[in-house]
């Protein structure tokens, strides 16, 4: 890591045949936000003010897509400056330019002599003894999967992480097997335990020319018959790059109910989503 937060990565031969080979991936200056994706194109205002109402009404979102890293951060600067937010991450690179309540941990590696290890499950362990408001792992990858949906389960709502799949529905498979890493149990519960933690699946792609969209946002909820049932709320159209709004979240009444939204607000949003 240089000293201005840059990664970089270093492959020399006879690993690299052709000579050393050096990538250093450079961060901005600014964090981006929501307003920021918008203004780029990224999404469109009524999805924005969704998903920051999602942050805001303290859904436990899932982000997906090899960009979730941006949008995650896009999303955490939604969080009220009085929450205090514990972020676990395996290279940090979440920027909490104004947040003043952040606590930032990194997992470490085993040194030369193969001790010293700290693990993403070590630290999202540690970070239920810190007082959270608000949990972000950078990516779930393993067995912390399993203390991530835990801790989404008992009281630290609006939780955020990233994951790596291509669907909603791979989303639900692939939390299952990393679950499975940290606990011996049937598939069929585990979803159970997905289907109470997790609120939200927020898709995010790239296209070839390198920009960046919200693909898609779908509720997740435990389905009559038991497991998960996912309900789309936001398609993303790549050829016409527009978004339809499928249906209105139920947190929006939640968030009505609670204060934590204004009837203008969201009487405001309602006229922008003809199809809700």
């Amino acid at each position: 890591r240089l000293p201005g937060g840059h990664r970089v990565n270093v492959v020399i031969p006879p690993i690299a045949l052709d000579g050393p080979t050096i990538t250093i991936r450079k961060f901005a200056n600014t964090t981006m936000t929501l307003g920021d994706m918008q203004r780029a194109g990224s999404l469109d205002g009524r999805v924005s003010r969704l998903l920051a109402w999602a942050v805001r009404t303290r859904k436990n979102i899932a982000v997906l897509g090899g960009t979730g890293s941006t949008l995650l951060n896009a999303l955490s600067c939604e969080i009220p400056a009085t929450e205090r937010i514990v972020t676990i991450e395996d290279s940090a690179e979440l920027r909490f330019t104004e947040h003043p309540h952040v606590v930032r941990m990194e997992a470490r590696k085993t040194n030369a002599e193969g001790v010293g290890e700290v693990t993403i499950r070590d630290l999202v362990r540690n970070a239920l003894r810190m007082r959270p408001d608000r949990i972000i792992v950078g990516e779930c990858r393993g067995a912390e999967t399993l203390e991530m949906l835990q801790a989404m389960n008992t009281g630290h709502d609006g939780s955020l992480t990233t994951l790596h799949a291509g669907s909603e529905q791979e989303t639900v498979v692939r939390l299952t097997l990393l679950a499975r890493y940290g606990i011996d149990l049937p598939s069929e519960l585990i979803e159970e335990q997905i289907a109470m933690a997790l609120d939200g699946i927020v898709m995010s792609e790239r296209h070839a020319d390198g920009r960046r969209f919200v693909s898609s946002y779908s509720g997740v909820r435990r389905g009559a018959s038991g497991g998960v049932e996912l309900e789309r709320y936001v398609t993303f159209d790549a050829a016409t790059r527009t978004w339809t709004l499928d249906r209105e979240p139920p947190f929006i009444a939640e968030g009505l109910r609670s204060g934590t939204l204004t009837q203008e607000e969201v009487d405001e949003w309602r006229s922008l989503c003809p199809s809700s």
